[in-house]
């Protein structure tokens, strides 16, 4: 028998939207004695079956919901169905091009809860976000070579969501032919470098890509402040789309600061600039200096990792927006970003009221613009919208 997940009476109609997400503080009982990564059946309190998942007793995520039909066993054909599913959208969407780079798997977004799977050019990268998946990795590795046809597929661990879950930090070869240190890409005509065990998240950032295609059409004559530039991508958007004047670039990374640089003259972009400097310190010390920019790029790292940290979060994105603000000139272009997913878009847009007032500058909002496509927004899980980029002229 599969064993049971009993819901309490007071959470069953949470689940009425399908949320994936089964937390401790949601369960009245277990029936059974299902072990880490098991199958299991989550019920309301009467007994009416809500779902199928996987069960995890480390995790505050106790059961990870997959399936609403009480007749569809988690099994090889159902996982098969899933990523034929998430690899179809990308096709639709026109993210295939053989040398290019997509997210093809997006974890609850493709109805895959703890799985994230990226393509760079010939090879898939594996990231794993859940107990559940990662012991399911030599059964999904294959159905990934069958349905994608890579040349390699490389896995990596994230290492907060590790201590979360329980999980062993493990990154390596799942399948297939290791990659090279570097795999080149090639994104809108420029071309980029990716090293997969090294570089952010599983490479580069491919949530932003058309956002950088967005703010690059506002660029034409600008001088670019690119902040959190990492491998410059912002910058290189605005001179190679935008034509923009001039693009400085800052990251507290020597490393990414490197990349960066490279990337710029890999693309005949010699004459942008990137520097070493903590952003916050750095925007303080332009204002100072009197210099003042077209348009201001602030694409930060997540400031809220908890609910315990989110007020502090909210400050400091005030106060890098109101310094944003402070370098801008007038009719500038700013171009503001927060990945947190505690941070709503309601929250975002109240921090920009406020350091808006506090900077004494009038702001209109151009556009309110998310992750790219092939990073699908759930319904029945909001927490997978979590980017937020807003385009902004301020007077």
């Amino acid at each position: 028998m599969t064993p049971q997940v009993v819901l309490k009476a007071s959470r069953a109609r949470t689940f009425a939207t399908r949320h994936p997400w089964v937390l401790d503080a949601s369960i009245e009982r277990i029936v059974g004695e299902p072990a880490d990564g098991d199958e299991v059946e989550v019920l309301s309190d009467k007994g009416k079956f809500i779902g199928r998942g996987l069960y995890n007793g480390h995790s505050r995520i106790r059961v990870r919901l997959y399936s609403g039909r009480p007749d569809e066993p988690l099994d090889v054909a159902f996982w098969r169905a899933r990523l034929e599913s998430a690899v179809g959208l990308r096709r639709l969407l026109g993210f295939d091009e053989p040398q290019g780079a997509c997210r093809l798997v997006f974890s609850e977004g493709d109805g895959l809860s703890g799985l994230i799977v990226d393509r760079y050019a010939g090879w898939l990268v594996v990231q794993l976000t859940a107990l559940a998946m990662q012991k399911r990795l030599s059964l999904l590795a294959p159905v990934l070579a069958e349905v994608v046809q890579p040349r390699g597929i490389v896995f990596r661990t994230d290492r907060i969501m590790a201590r979360a879950e329980g999980m062993e930090v493990r990154e390596g070869l799942a399948w297939g032919e290791p990659p090279p240190p570097r795999i080149p890409i090639v994104d809108g005509g420029l071309h980029l470098e990716v090293d997969l065990a090294e570089g952010q998240k599983t490479g580069i950032y491919l949530d932003q890509r058309e956002n950088r295609r967005a703010a690059a059409k506002y660029m034409a004559g600008r001088r670019v402040l690119d902040m959190f530039c990492y491998q410059g991508g912002f910058s290189l958007a605005a001179r190679a789309w935008g034509q923009a004047a001039e693009c400085l670039g800052y990251d507290s990374s020597d490393k990414a600061i490197a990349e960066a640089r490279a990337a710029a003259c890999r693309n005949g972009f010699s004459e942008l600039r990137f520097e070493t400097g903590e952003a916050f310190q750095t925007l303080q010390q332009l204002y100072d200096q009197g210099q003042r920019f077209g348009a201001v790029v602030l694409d930060p790292p997540k400031f809220a990792r908890g609910r315990k940290s989110l007020e502090e979060a909210l400050r400091a994105y005030h106060w890098l927006n109101r310094l944003g603000m402070s370098v801008l000139e007038p009719e500038g272009i700013l171009v503001t970003c927060s990945c947190s997913g505690l941070v709503t878009r309601q929250d975002f847009f109240n921090v920009l009221v406020g350091a808006a007032h506090q900077a004494g500058r009038d702001v209109q909002v151009l556009e309110q613009r998310g992750a790219s496509p092939d990073h699908p927004v759930a319904l029945n899980c909001p927490e997978s919208e979590y980017l937020k980029c807003f385009i902004c002229r301020v007077h």
